[in-house]
């Protein structure tokens, strides 16, 4: 099954994903996103939220997205990458892709 995040932060609602599907390949949407006129209020996921979901939902793939071009993205591919790879000492049990999970 193909599962895309959306614009989303890490709650519990998301996280009830793993008790209802079997994610094959999983798209998720990073970037930390924040405006000025919002505040501390995210709209989308980090990278240490999305190596947790990861664990919950265990997809076999794993590609961010949409975290790259626009100025209101506060965590590049390069923040993203050193998460995951910060956080691999306790691989996934599938496989993922390069930059994923």
């Amino acid at each position: 099954m193909l599962w895309i995040s959306g614009d989303t932060v890490l709650y519990h609602g998301v996280r009830e994903v793993a008790d209802r599907m079997q994610i094959g390949t999983a798209l998720l949407q990073l970037g930390s996103v924040r405006f000025p006129v919002s505040g501390p209020v995210r709209f989308t996921m980090t990278a240490r939220e999305a190596v947790e979901l990861c664990r919950l939902i265990r997809p076999r793939t794993a590609i961010p997205i949409h975290h790259e071009g626009w100025t209101h993205f506060r965590q590049g591919r390069g923040a993203i990458e050193r998460e995951f790879a910060r956080r691999s000492r306790h691989p996934p049990p599938h496989p993922v892709a390069a930059n994923g999970c």
